[in-house]
């Protein structure tokens, strides 16, 4: 999806107005991605204000072929990966074939489907499980859901932004969705058989 012509030649030319404007509408995706790639919570403010100040450092090479919430979501995912670095964190990896064998038969039926779900949980304690869940989630897997599940962004701009293929993308959400549902449920929290994470 394309920035619209005005505001990508008011972000070329540096207006001030046009980069609060934008600051403002993208600061608390910018927060919630960061912490939902797994930068510890005393950095996530640190490598957000990193991907703004490269924003505003490179606002001349946007080209407007990408919105500018893609763009600058793409340079943060940029700072985190340095952020790794400097942490010498590890993804956790595991095989997708191993995945796919431990949830489906042989015809691709789930060997075991998720269950209904419960009605005995209020919507906060899900949400508050959720959470907990999504911290055990790998990092990499963890920010593809969020940038997906919470800010919204398709397919094409999440693989812009994670530098990956669409066959990665979808790689990394079925791994970040199947971790979800096998917490969730060893926490008690029960889904239909047509529920979707």
């Amino acid at each position: 999806m394309m920035e619209n012509a005005s505001r990508t030649a008011a972000i070329r030319r540096g207006d001030a107005m046009e980069f609060e404007a934008i600051i403002h509408e993208v600061l608390p995706g910018l927060l919630r991605a960061a912490r939902a790639s797994g930068v510890p919570e005393d950095r996530v403010e640190d490598t957000v204000h990193a991907s703004v100040l490269v924003f505003l450092r490179r606002h001349a090479d946007f080209d407007g072929r990408a919105r500018v919430s893609t763009w600058i979501h793409g340079i943060l995912v940029h700072k985190i990966a340095e952020e790794r670095r400097i942490l010498r964190r590890d993804e956790a990896r595991e095989d997708i074939d191993e995945v796919v064998e431990a949830r489906f038969d042989a015809d691709g039926s789930w060997s075991r489907p998720p269950r209904g779900p419960g009605d005995d949980l209020a919507q906060g304690e899900i949400e508050r499980l959720l959470q907990e869940c999504l911290k055990e989630v790998p990092d990499r897997q963890r920010l593809a859901f969020e940038l997906r599940e919470v800010e919204g962004f398709d397919t094409e701009e999440l693989c812009n932004i994670l530098e990956v293929s669409a066959n990665n993308l979808g790689v990394l959400l079925f791994r970040a969705r199947s971790r979800l549902r096998e917490c969730l449920e060893s926490k008690g929290v029960e889904g239909s058989g047509d529920a979707r994470l």
